[in-house]
């Protein structure tokens, strides 16, 4: 039986050897993504930063959720303090949705409503001149006012 000679590597071919496996003691070869993924200081820096669009999301979701529960709250005591009296409910309480301030949460979601396309970097869509629909649904958020609030609290 003859055995195939293996021919000596070079220096180059070592070194493209090596490149491609694992330092960390298992000497695998390192992965098709790891391989391919571009390693720069700006894609480091990247990655260890939230996109500020997800920080401004985590800021209007739960300050949604708390005007909510106050808005809730306030129904409840509104609606307790008047009785029966339905006429006199709906007044106040139609009142107090046109008193009630959402300055901080508008300002996030304008600014939402103005960055989000760009800081997620969405595609245009050719035939209507905007920008594409996230599962269907537009990237912009209403702004809260009275509206939103006899919305989703009738009087």
């Amino acid at each position: 039986m003859t055995r195939k000679q293996e021919t000596p590597q070079s220096p180059v071919e070592r070194r493209i050897e090596d490149s491609l496996t694992d330092r960390g003691g298992f000497r695998q070869p390192l992965s098709r993504r790891t391989r391919q993924t571009k390693r720069s200081v700006e894609a480091y820096l990247a990655a260890g930063v939230m996109p500020r669009y997800m920080e401004r999301l985590r800021e209007i979701e739960p300050g949604i959720a708390t005007e909510r529960r106050r808005l809730e709250r306030a129904y409840r005591v509104l609606r307790d303090a008047c009785g029966h009296d339905r006429g006199l409910f709906s007044q106040r309480w139609r009142t107090r949705a046109h008193a009630w301030r959402f300055d901080r949460l508008n300002q996030l979601i304008r600014e939402h409503n103005e960055w989000y396309p760009l800081e997620a970097r969405l595609p245009m869509d050719p035939r209507t001149g905007d920008y594409v629909r996230i599962r269907g649904r537009s990237y912009r958020r209403a702004e809260l006012g009275p509206h939103w609030v006899l919305e989703q609290f009738p009087p």
